[in-house]
């Protein structure tokens, strides 16, 4: 096997750079999106419950309807 060739110092540095550069740029983008989640979040939430709601009263509507003595 062949001895491993040097790499030149300005391609590490521009390796180091360009990953360091991602990592800044991720922690910026998940810093900007994580409220936006969390609001998305909490509507799904708030429509879950009213969805919820909703079916529990028409559950309980055929239920009253079924039970009558007129049958």
């Amino acid at each position: 096997m062949a001895p491993p060739v040097a790499v030149s110092p300005l391609i590490k540095t521009a390796r180091y750079s360009a990953l360091i550069a991602g990592i800044i740029y991720g922690k910026k983008r998940y810093d900007h999106l994580k409220p936006i989640a969390a609001e998305e979040r909490r509507i799904e939430e708030e429509e879950k419950k009213i969805k919820e709601e909703q079916d529990r009263i028409a559950k309980q509507l055929a239920e009253a309807n079924e039970d009558t003595i007129l049958k």
